[in-house]
């Protein structure tokens, strides 16, 4: 712990972290919200909603949950989105109570339901602010909000001009990430996840080809992250054609994910937030975007990793059973292109991406 986060202080740095819904907005609000506690000793509570995945993971990390109301507004009905605007000065109300009651140095917005009445009180309030923009084309509480944030620590260069003052950090991974070794590529191993809520293409279609594709590359072992709400219908399918768990191991949610990376020959992913640690474990991707993300983000973060040479992209509309087949096959029979890919993906990482990113917020606050 480095102490007091300012010179002659009496008091603890607080930060309040806002926003989640999904793994791709909650795990890096945890892994900033580790660092800011362990280097400066900062008072760190999040802001979530009930609907999230933070309700599970943050209580789990041991920090301190808020929940605030808030619908979406992004990819909805018309009235979806007319309930959430009615919704929202509440929203900023709650959050205006929270500050009162907790008194941030300054409030950090990862993108998701949260983040939009948060970052809302906070300009309102002129608390310092910064956000978290992890994805290739910023989403659209962080477009909003950005010609009046203080801050905004970004993963890629395109994402720059959207902000005021934005620092191209890369995205904050956990260290065990970083620090995968080499891609193993004896016996291989092929890691297909989707993040928390898995996807329903890859429940569908991997366990129709996994026989051919376990036939085809001798020694292949396949982990399957389904989702929970896939998770007995993905089994079933695969025990179904034979499959035994020793050759594919299907888990609804993968808790030791810096681990799967490490032994993992290639990825089968989303396009979403997993990219980062793609890049910083140096894992070849085959990645597949949700074709209904926002703004259609995920393709834009896909194709940066393909500009990269660290990936290679295979769009939702054009996938059948046999071209998923023969993408897999010939990319796990390729190991001079698969440690091509692996070095590329690696030096697309920027390690210290968490270390910069909790530097911002603590010189946001000391202003």
């Amino acid at each position: 712990m480095v102490g007091n986060w300012q010179e002659g202080a009496g008091t603890r740095l607080r930060v309040l972290i806002a926003g989640g819904g999904t793994g791709g907005h909650v795990i890096p609000a945890l892994a900033i919200a580790r660092e800011l506690r362990a280097s400066y000793g900062a008072e760190v509570e999040l802001l979530g909603t009930s609907r999230g995945i933070e309700t599970r993971l943050v209580p789990e990390a041991g920090f301190p949950l808020h929940l605030v109301e808030v619908g979406q507004l992004a990819n909805v009905s018309l009235l979806t989105r007319a309930r959430t605007s009615f919704g929202l000065p509440l929203a900023v109300r709650q959050c205006l109570g929270l500050f009162r009651q907790f008194h941030p140095d300054v409030v950090i917005g990862v993108g998701g339901y949260a983040s939009g009445p948060a970052m809302l009180a906070a300009i309102a309030r002129r608390l310092p602010t910064m956000v978290y923009e992890p994805n290739a084309y910023p989403g659209m509480v962080n477009r909003s909000v950005g010609r009046f944030v203080g801050g905004a620590a970004v993963a890629f260069a395109e994402t720059v001009p959207y902000f005021r003052s934005a620092v191209l950090t890369g995205v904050p991974v956990r260290e065990e990430i970083v620090a995968c070794g080499p891609i193993q590529l004896h016996p291989p191993r092929l890691l297909v996840t989707a993040g928390s809520n898995g996807a329903r293409v890859f429940n569908e279609t991997l366990p129709g080809i996994a026989a051919a594709l376990l036939e085809a590359v001798p020694g292949l072992t396949v982990v399957h992250q389904s989702g929970e709400r896939a998770f007995a219908a993905t089994e079933t399918a695969y025990r179904g054609r034979g499959i035994s768990p020793h050759q594919v191991h299907v888990a609804p949610f993968l808790q030791d994910m810096p681990a799967q990376l490490n032994r993992a020959t290639l990825v089968l992913a989303r396009s979403g937030s997993t990219v980062a640690e793609l890049a910083a474990s140096g894992r070849p991707s085959l990645l597949v975007p949700f074709p209904r993300a926002a703004d259609d983000h995920q393709t834009k973060n896909a194709l940066a990793m393909v500009r990269g040479g660290a990936a290679e992209l295979l769009p939702e509309a054009d996938l059948t059973a046999a071209l998923l087949l023969q993408r897999l096959q010939h990319l796990l029979q390729a190991p001079e292109t698969l440690l091509q890919m692996s070095l590329n993906a690696r030096s697309m990482s920027r390690p210290g991406a968490l270390r910069e990113i909790a530097m911002m917020a603590v010189s946001l606050a000391r202003r």
